[in-house]
């Protein structure tokens, strides 16, 4: 094979099938990494900006003054007039489609109440969270479509105080200009520039100018990732587990290869560390998309062509199963990032699979368009997450409280069993509520 790495499942031992559906999972949960970014988080609550302006020297080589971790509304404006209107037109068309999901997602999920029987009403309460930290990755590239994917759902859920955490670029005191303009456009207006995990603790733990908040979440290295696992020790919530870029083309002998192959490069580009697996029962196929991804990989520039030659030999490949059936079994068992459908009908492919953070049905649907503006979520769950978890939509800047009301005769008619479970778990105070009113 030229570029792809072949593995035929039913050949693989139990340590090598292991390693695959683990990918870069193993690298953020290393104890060493998460022993180091808890050394960070303790510095950042023990000397606050100091500590993150520090850790941004260190880390990063750049030299920011404690008192300047937040970008001024001066540099903000100044960011967004000066981009090429071409990139803002494509700011603006991400963000009204994802706006559009978004919203379509919210009024498919209204407050609604229930009788469940005579006097008892049920129902739910949906708010927005009081605030949220948004990571967007600087470092190997610049991604203002992050932004426009994590930021438009928490303005369009309502989330009253929005903070952005955001490396600056690599060797410059500067953020990028096209995540600035993103932000203006969001009417997002607090943007903390510094060191990927320590930016983080910022918005956990809250410095001297920087506000704490409620939920953090956005897709970022090893390192970050470990540092929003943290977060959670620290009563902040995240969205479990957006780690290195994953993709998964599920294909049949009726695919277009230059296309196939073009899609699989996708997700291959991001990093050393991404994962990109073709899953077919052709081999047909994994040749001829072998020898069309030779070509297709030489003409990407460095270090572009050596991360996908990492991603489509380490972690990911050509998967050959016996079957359709076999195939599509594993992919919902791996549960990819992004996932794309290549089969004669995806429709029925798809009501045969089970997980996915993301499913494109057929080659008229590539990756690239959804990362940037079909607006469907691009920031997934990772590492298998996508089993429990979906991507980041306003549903992940909302809590829901359930409601009951009981009438009288509502409650009369539960006292019995109420009390039976009260008596029977040693709860007399909870016997008392019910006996107190007379009943049972």
């Amino acid at each position: 094979m030229n570029v792809l790495a072949l593995r035929r499942w039913r050949d693989l031992d139990a340590a090598e099938r292991d390693r695959i559906m683990a990918r870069a999972t193993a690298g953020i949960l290393d104890p060493k990494l998460l022993a180091s970014i808890s050394e960070i988080y303790a510095d950042v609550a023990a000397r606050g900006d100091q500590a993150v302006a520090d850790a941004t020297a260190r880390f990063d080589r750049v030299t920011i003054a404690p008192d300047d971790l937040l970008v001024s509304q001066a540099a903000i404006d100044e960011a967004h007039e000066s981009i090429e209107p071409r990139l803002l037109d494509a700011i603006r068309v991400g963000i009204a489609q994802v706006r559009a999901f978004n919203e379509a997602q919210l009024e498919a999920m209204p407050d609604w109440r229930r009788e469940t029987r005579p006097g008892v009403v049920v129902g739910e309460r949906h708010h927005p969270i009081p605030s949220a930290g948004l990571f967007v990755p600087c470092g190997k590239g610049s991604f203002p479509s992050v932004l426009v994917m994590i930021g438009t759902p928490a303005v369009v859920a309502g989330v009253p105080e929005i903070t952005v955490v955001v490396p600056p670029l690599p060797g410059t005191d500067r953020v990028d200009p096209g995540v600035l303009a993103t932000a203006k456009e969001l009417g997002i207006a607090r943007i903390v520039r510094a060191n990927g995990p320590a930016g983080v603790a910022a918005v956990v733990l809250g410095t001297q100018t920087i506000g704490r908040v409620s939920k953090i979440v956005g897709p970022g290295s090893p390192a970050v990732t470990a540092a929003q696992i943290l977060a959670q020790l620290h009563g902040v919530g995240t969205n479990m587990l957006c780690g290195p870029s994953e993709s998964l083309v599920l294909a049949d002998d009726s695919v277009d290869v230059v296309r196939l192959t073009a899609d699989l490069l996708n997700e291959a580009e991001h990093g050393a560390d991404s994962a990109a697996l073709l899953v077919t029962d052709s081999m047909v196929v994994v040749e001829a998309v072998d020898a069309e991804m030779a070509k297709q990989v030489a003409a990407l520039p460095e270090p572009r062509a050596s991360y996908a030659r990492s991603a489509l030999s380490n972690l990911g490949g050509a998967f050959l199963f016996d079957t359709m059936d076999e195939a599509t079994a594993f992919a919902g068992d791996y549960a990819p990032e992004h996932m794309q459908i290549a089969t004669r009908d995806p429709e029925a492919t798809l009501a045969r699979l089970t997980y996915a953070g993301e499913v494109l049905l057929g080659q008229d649907s590539p990756v690239s368009a959804a990362n940037f503006t079909i607006g469907v979520p691009a920031t997934l769950p990772t590492g298998g997450f996508a089993r429990i978890n979906g991507g980041v939509t306003s549903r992940t800047f909302m809590t829901t409280a359930s409601i009951a009301r009981l009438t009288e005769d509502g409650l009369r008619s539960l006292a019995a069993p109420t009390l039976a479970l009260a008596d029977h778990e040693g709860f007399p105070a909870h016997a008392n509520a019910i006996r107190i009113r007379g009943m049972g």
